[in-house]
């Protein structure tokens, strides 16, 4: 595997052409690319905010164009801590790149992108995280630097890539630990349907600031 050295990503101003003063950040799950959420940006009311979708750093081994975060073929995650530290450095170089800073920052990520999210939202100060059909890598540990962002976990119950009960489990281990938690199960598999971005769109409504 070999890892790039920055992110590319796919980034998409304000429906209204305004200056954006919130950032959307959705990270793609294992397998696909930059391109598999973007198309949600047309399917959000979000005034003031911007998206971007970041490409994983690796490219997957079996899908052509297919890109991951680290690698699943092995129970040993290859690559994880590098991509950890990758992702982590493009989100701490967003504030000078595009004027928005970290606490104006909502990031989303499904499967493979949800488990990232958590797993680096949760040590920036940002303003909301959302895992969908995601999970945690490892148990989150309390840290007196950060206020945790709020979370916002969706999953389907009958999900037949990651169990219903990693998602559970995230739930339990981040309220454990302080984290202001909303969560809902859905009826669905390893997807995102529509039902699902209403309440995508109120949680980042709710904790966006302007």
């Amino acid at each position: 595997m070999t890892l790039q050295k920055t992110l590319d990503a796919i980034s998409i101003p304000p429906n209204s052409g305004e200056k954006p003063t919130n950032l959307l950040i959705m990270l793609h799950g294992w397998g696909a690319n930059y391109q598999d959420l973007a198309p949600l940006a047309s399917m959000f009311n979000l005034p003031g905010f911007a998206y971007l979708f970041p490409n994983a750093p690796f490219e997957h081994p079996q899908v052509p164009g297919g890109r991951a975060w680290y690698a699943l073929e092995t129970e040993e995650y290859s690559g994880l801590a590098e991509s950890k530290q990758l992702l982590r450095d493009w989100l701490l170089s967003l504030p000078d790149n595009t004027g928005i800073p970290l606490e104006n920052t909502i990031m989303t990520g499904f499967s493979q992108g949800g488990a990232m999210t958590l797993d680096i939202g949760l040590t920036l100060p940002l303003a909301g995280l959302c895992s969908l059909s995601g999970y945690l890598h490892a148990s989150p540990q309390k840290n007196d630097r950060v206020n945790f962002p709020p979370v916002l976990i969706v999953h389907g119950t009958q999900d037949p890539v990651v169990p219903i009960q990693a998602a559970r489990q995230a739930k339990e281990k981040l309220m454990a630990i302080g984290v202001e938690v909303k969560y809902r199960e859905f009826a669905m598999g390893h997807e995102i349907q529509p039902p699902v971005l209403p309440l995508i769109q109120e949680f980042i409504t709710t904790n966006s600031k302007n």
